[in-house]
C-alpha cells in the first residue's frame, strides 16, 4: 500500500459552489487544502503525502481510524 493510502483523507464541498474543502487530520494540525472539485482536493492530499517524503520529512503514524472508533464504541 502507498504512504498516501494508509491516511484518512476527508472532502467537503459544494458542487453549486464549485468549492471543495480537504483536510487529513493525521497530517494536518489545523491545515487544509482545496479547490474546485472533489477530484482535484483528493489528488493534492495524496500528493502532500508523496512531498513530504521527497523533502525527508518523517510522517506520523496513521491514527485516525473511522473503524477503530466503532469497534471500541461496540465493546
Amino acid at each position: 500500500m502507498k504512504a498516501a493510502g494508509r491516511y484518512h483523507h476527508f472532502v467537503h464541498g459544494s458542487e453549486e459552489d464549485q468549492f471543495h474543502i480537504g483536510y487529513c487530520p493525521d497530517l494536518y494540525v489545523g491545515g487544509v487544502c482545496h479547490g474546485t472539485n472533489d477530484e482535484q482536493v483528493y489528488a493534492e492530499l495524496r500528493d502532500e503525502v508523496a512531498h513530504r517524503q521527497e523533502r525527508g520529512v518523517t510522517l506520523p503514524a496513521p491514527s485516525v481510524r473511522v473503524t477503530r472508533d466503532v469497534e471500541l464504541a461496540s465493546a
